[in-house]
């Protein structure tokens, strides 16, 4: 393993933001954009489905091959399965040793078929210094541990394993990783202590951002989460990628607990893509800040047609979000 005082790299972003997770973990962390996961970050990705799952860790491998960087996926499905894989040959990667697909029986598991998270600790560390021999810029890993919960290893050795890899990965120049649990099959409270085994939780990047408007993919619930100011030089965008996200989908949320400024135009955008949604469909707002929330009452729920209350501001489990 190869070591430095300070981890990262000039090549990497600085983190954006320090979250405080709001179910019961009281623990502060970095929260960054898969794009912005960094060599001595070990970090993790709390899902609520594949579609959530493969919205961070597409990009997450495909970066990595895109550029001079391997990656570590331990799974024991096929490598033309995982994602980050459409459309490439996964082959040609394999080939060279950039794509290091291990099944859980050559990289994790005890003779007898038990987890052995010393056997993890050593398997990335071997394929770290291969890495770092063969030349690539850093070494990405990643795994879905949900299966270890149910394997017999349970929450106590799964917290173990990932102290290890904290200890192996969080002073490294060169490896990173993304640790992925579904977090529809593990209790709030087990899921903040393994959260609180992290500092960095990863998300997925953003659709939009130009500085004054971002725009994001929600998934718990599914939505698009909006950040900055929607005003007229914004609509069009917006509007792009509210309809992707409208298409084909029902129960739509869009969490405004970041959105500054809303104007008319943009009220009236909403309104019309609301109306065009099947009867009985709605667009949900969560989260409304106060001035915002004024602007509506302003105009009447009654003539926005469509459009309803959804959470309310400070109901949220995701916690208080302080940006840097």
């Amino acid at each position: 393993m190869h070591w430095a005082s300070g981890s990262g790299s000039a090549a990497y972003a600085e983190p954006t933001r320090t979250h405080l997770d709001g179910q019961g973990m009281g623990t502060w962390y970095d929260t960054r954009y898969v794009d912005d996961v960094r060599p001595g970050d070990h970090a993790w990705l709390p899902y609520s489905g594949a579609e959530e799952r493969d919205h961070v860790v597409a990009p997450f491998v495909a970066g990595a091959l895109a550029t001079n960087e391997k990656i570590v996926y331990v799974t024991d499905a096929p490598p033309a399965r995982l994602p980050g894989m459409t459309g490439l040959d996964p082959a040609a990667f394999t080939a060279t040793g950039q794509l290091r697909v291990l099944t859980r029986a050559e990289s994790c598991l005890d003779a007898a078929g038990g987890f052995d998270p010393d056997r993890l600790a050593r398997t990335i560390d071997r394929e770290v210094e291969r890495g770092y021999d063969a030349g690539y810029r850093a070494v990405r890993f990643t795994t879905d541990f949900t299966w270890a919960l149910t394997s017999g290893t349970g929450l106590t050795g799964l917290l173990g394993c990932e102290d290890r890899l904290a200890h192996a990965v969080s002073p490294s120049t060169v490896a990173m990783a993304v640790c992925q649990i579904d977090r529809r099959r593990c209790p709030p409270d087990r899921l903040a202590e393994l959260g609180a085994t992290h500092e960095v939780r990863v998300e997925g990047n953003p659709l939009f951002d130009d500085g004054t408007l971002r725009l994001a993919r929600s998934f718990a619930p599914r939505g698009l989460r909006i950040e900055g100011e929607l005003d007229g030089a914004r609509h069009a965008v917006f509007a792009e990628h509210l309809g992707r996200l409208l298409a084909g989908r029902r129960g739509v949320h869009l969490d405004c607990a970041g959105l500054g400024f809303l104007d008319l135009g943009g009220l009236n955008l909403l309104v019309r893509h609301a109306l065009a949604l099947p009867r009985g469909e709605a667009l949900i707002l969560d989260d409304l800040p106060a001035n915002v929330e004024n602007v509506i009452d302003m105009v009447g729920w009654n003539r926005l047609p469509g459009l309803v209350p959804g959470r309310a501001r400070g109901a949220r489990d995701g916690g208080a979000t302080a940006w840097a």
